[in-house]
């Protein structure tokens, strides 16, 4: 039997992940206990979208689960994702179970659940981002079975000379003001090696410093196009 994949959450996260299974002819199922992102689905043309509310065991007892499937926790909501990780988990252990976290004492209380795997986006290895940057690839945020086209991913971003964050420090840029995040640099002043931004290091940003930030796909070229043409 083709495996399938229960996604719980229709958000941002769920949006991102949801059109990266469709894109990919997967066979998946939504299940949302928000009425508007219920509707959001709806209305994105999504046919296999289910209305229930995911603190009860009997909602999720009657879904048609088999070890081989995925089950995919990205409720807008941390502790309903960390509930639902914990319920399902203890419903169906031997199913995988995949869940996204945005910082690092999330992913800690995901993994306590019982999450299989979890995509933390904030918090990715050195090796990680050195791979990266020695080859930039399309990254994906459900290893094996989901492709992203349009959704998040990371970009490096050369700071050019005439660029206004020439000079600036890292804290002095809103960087959320562009819808993206920076992960860390290149500092060339430092060394040639990759720093996190949480590494506790005062970061002046120069010409040539690289960057890698994380954001939709559409957002990272935008802010990358404000920067070489030195706009604010």
């Amino acid at each position: 039997m083709r495996k399938q994949a229960f996604l719980f959450g229709y958000g941002v996260q769920g949006k991102t992940i949801a059109n990266g299974l469709k894109n990919e002819h997967f066979r998946f199922h939504i299940i949302e206990s928000s009425q508007e992102n219920f509707q959001h689905a709806k209305e994105d043309g999504y046919l296999d979208v289910t209305l229930s509310d995911v603190t009860k065991d009997e909602s999720l007892e009657g879904l048609d689960v088999g070890e081989e499937d995925y089950l995919i926790c990205v409720m807008d909501d941390e502790h309903l994702n960390v509930f639902l990780t914990l319920s399902l988990h203890a419903l169906y252990p031997n199913t995988t179970i995949v869940a996204i976290s945005d910082s690092i004492h999330t992913t800690q209380k995901l993994k306590m659940a019982g999450a299989t795997k979890v995509i933390d986006l904030y918090h990715m290895s050195a090796n990680r981002i050195h791979n990266i940057l020695r080859k930039p690839v399309a990254i994906k945020l459900l290893d094996d079975f989901i492709t992203q086209e349009e959704g998040i991913s990371f970009k490096e971003i050369l700071i050019p000379h005439n660029s206004y964050l020439n000079g600036m420090t890292v804290d002095n840029v809103d960087f959320q003001a562009y819808g993206v995040l920076l992960m860390g640099m290149i500092d060339l002043e430092l060394s040639n090696k990759f720093i996190f931004v949480t590494s506790g290091i005062h970061h002046k940003l120069d010409s040539g410093d690289t960057m890698v930030c994380i954001g939709e796909k559409s957002d990272l070229e935008k802010f990358e196009a404000h920067i070489i043409r030195g706009q604010v």
